[in-house]
């Protein structure tokens, strides 16, 4: 059984909140997937003390593997990890989407890797 999608609008918990761990981390490796079934590419991310992760993200659209590499990007990482296809998710990488493709969340200035969104 699935559960519902709350409304926009419908009131959470700060204890619902801090269960999600929204981190910075700077895209450190980008390679083609052309395993994937929609275009993605894979992203290597270093979150310092929570170590460099994976993932797969379909962004191909709007992003360049060189534009990817050196930016800061918040994602949550206390997911469990996602087989997708041959590849192992390890964290989820956040954006918005638009009728153009997925904007990735990205980061105004520098933090630390691994910082927590507050």
């Amino acid at each position: 059984m699935s559960q519902a999608t709350p409304e926009p609008t419908a009131t959470i918990e700060w204890s619902d909140f801090e269960k999600v761990v929204l981190c910075a981390g700077t895209v450190t490796q980008v390679e083609e997937f052309p395993q994937a079934r929609k275009p993605a590419w894979k992203l290597w991310v270093d979150f310092g003390p929570h170590g460099i992760r994976k993932t797969s993200a379909q962004i191909r659209h709007l992003y360049a593997a060189e534009d990817l590499v050196g930016r800061q990007i918040v994602g949550v990482i206390n997911f469990p990890p996602k087989q997708i296809g041959p590849f192992v998710s390890e964290f989820l990488l956040t954006g918005f989407p638009t009728d153009e493709g997925v904007v990735i969340t990205t980061i105004e200035r520098p933090v630390a890797n691994g910082t927590r969104m507050a």
